[in-house]
């Protein structure tokens, strides 16, 4: 059974870090790549980064250079590192997989829970 799980969340002034955290089990990540998503009010998935199988990685516009997006020589668990961050990250943040050779919110087959994150101004 597969299972994902975000943490890391918490509430910050702009201008703040936060690391997130996403723990796996039984996800191999030899068959998905690995993103976060966020949710907020009046989107429904704003694709933030991704981490595919051989280690590319792929940023939206909003968030290039100031979000690093990695996963540990285990390979279950991804983090994604949030620097410099505005109030317009605000949302629920969610740890998704999709089969490797797709990409995109539509082609999440699994995700966890997620976790909040606020940045006030």
């Amino acid at each position: 059974e597969m299972s994902i799980e975000e943490s890391g969340g918490g509430s910050v002034q702009a201008g703040g870090s936060l690391s997130l955290l996403c723990t796996t089990s039984g996800v191999p990540f030899d068959e998905f790549d690995m993103s976060w998503y966020r949710q907020a009010p009046g989107v429904e998935c704003d694709l933030v980064s991704t981490y595919k199988k051989y280690g590319t990685t792929i940023y939206s516009d909003s968030v290039k250079g100031r979000f690093a997006i990695s996963e540990d020589r285990t390979k279950t668990a991804l983090s994604l590192q949030m620097d410099n961050l505005l109030p317009e990250d605000t949302g629920m943040y969610y740890c998704a997989a999709a089969y490797v050779g797709t990409w995109g919110c539509r082609e999440f087959k699994f995700w966890g829970q997620g976790t909040q994150v606020t940045v006030s101004s």
